[in-house]
């Protein structure tokens, strides 16, 4: 499928302005662990009370999804998409006014809400723009904004924390993006690709349907193994830096935030540019990009735990980010191929739910536990091993992909 010179123009146009709403939803979302020693100190909380403001996100993020992701496929994607980046913007904003511990879990909380209702609905609008032979590169490309925008979320919190306190890193980084809510809600929304295709039908068999589709349920399950992990690395490793090896807040975020975006921009970028060479082989491509990812993740990680000297830890980290950033476009390509296009939003919200439900929503307040009783060290090795069961799962999934995605497109199984 080759689109018109205009179409294709206006296409970018779209994928740029969503990667730039989803590198502020990222940013909006990673500035809370970047100030977590000046909240700490600030409001004299427990590790495990400061592990649940992100928590509290996470749980309110997946809480959401299912029923934003029902009427994303219903409704106007653009318009749930605006007014998602809307919500979450005010929200962030209003955590800079924040008196105590409470308000900012309340705060921390809404986010949740505007960043599921993005979250559901981007990567089948995405998808829709182009033809399905470039999905995942064009995937990997709106999904950069994990690694820069989690790295511009440090690297900002870290400057802005430390030089005007917690509350003014908040507010400035909410404000932006009421500025871009205006331009999503203008978007031309493309044709959903599978309308034609039975997309009444699919709807009435509701969310039910997805757990009958085994790569569908293998794929997620290795996404939520693969979120506890880096959820609970994205949320602890700054304050890692500051306690092991004694680095500032604003020299340690600085730090991971630099290793994070480039190990994640190289690493997206390949693992997209990987899975699109890989697929046209064979339809498990995107699945042994990410599981062989995962496997030579694991042991990488641990060093970058274990490691004594700081420079240690960093090199290891870079490495490790490296290969786990692999599957982000991969991971998502396969929940686009193995679904009609007409319920993608459902699809996406299921996966939200049950990636954050069991990753990062629970990952970090158990770290914290973990944390209070171990050290802090000795609970981040508890990653290792989810990364590594994160890649099992990949490999599970494979046996099942070629038979569902056939499925999908309405063809006889293989």
């Amino acid at each position: 499928m080759t689109l018109p010179e205009k179409s294709l123009s206006y296409s970018r146009y779209a994928l740029a302005l969503l990667m730039a709403v989803n590198l502020l939803n990222y940013v909006d979302r990673q500035v809370l662990y970047a100030v977590f020693p000046l909240i700490k100190a600030d409001l004299a909380l427990s590790d495990t009370a400061l592990g649940f403001l992100g928590s509290s996100f996470m749980i309110c993020y997946l809480l959401s999804a299912p029923f934003l992701g029902f009427l994303g496929d219903r409704w106007s994607r653009r318009g749930l998409a605006s007014a998602g980046l809307t919500v979450w913007s005010l929200a962030t904003a209003l955590a800079g006014v924040a008196p105590g511990y409470r308000t900012l879990l309340a705060a921390r909380t809404v986010v949740g809400i505007g960043e599921a209702s993005f979250g559901t609905v981007s990567p089948g609008l995405i998808a829709d723009f182009f033809p399905k032979e470039r999905r995942g590169r064009v995937l990997s490309w709106f999904y950069l904004a994990i690694p820069v925008g989690s790295a511009l979320g440090y690297l900002l919190g870290g400057v802005l924390g430390h030089r005007f306190g917690w509350h003014a890193a908040f507010l400035m980084v909410g404000v932006p993006g009421l500025l871009l809510a205006i331009p999503v809600a203008l978007l031309r929304e493309p044709p959903r690709g599978g309308d034609e295709v039975g997309s009444s039908m699919e709807k009435r068999r509701g969310y039910g349907a997805f757990f009958s589709n085994r790569s569908f349920v293998c794929n997620t399950l290795a996404m939520a193994a693969m979120t506890f992990a880096m959820g609970g690395l994205a949320q602890w490793l700054p304050s890692f830096l500051n306690r092991v090896h004694h680095v500032d807040v604003e020299k340690g975020n600085f730090l991971f935030g630099l290793v994070t975006v480039l190990a994640g921009i190289l690493g997206t970028a390949a693992g997209g540019w990987l899975g699109d060479r890989w697929q046209k082989r064979t339809r498990k491509g995107y699945l042994f990009i990410s599981g062989w990812g995962f496997l030579i993740g694991t042991p990488i990680t641990a060093c970058s735990i274990m490691a004594d000297s700081l420079a240690g830890c960093l090199a290891a980290a870079f490495l490790a980010e490296f290969f786990l950033f692999l599957n982000t476009g991969p991971l998502n390509t396969v929940i686009v191929n193995v679904t009609k296009p007409s319920v993608r939003a459902m699809a996406f919200a299921v996966n939200i739910f049950f990636i954050h439900a069991l990753g990062d929503a629970v990952s970090p307040t158990i770290l914290g536990w973990l944390s209070d009783h171990w050290g802090l060290r000795g609970a981040l090795l508890v990653t290792p091993a989810a990364v590594a069961l994160a890649g099992i799962f990949c490999f599970v999934c494979s046996r099942y992909v070629e038979a569902d995605m056939a499925r999908a497109e309405g063809e006889p199984a293989p």
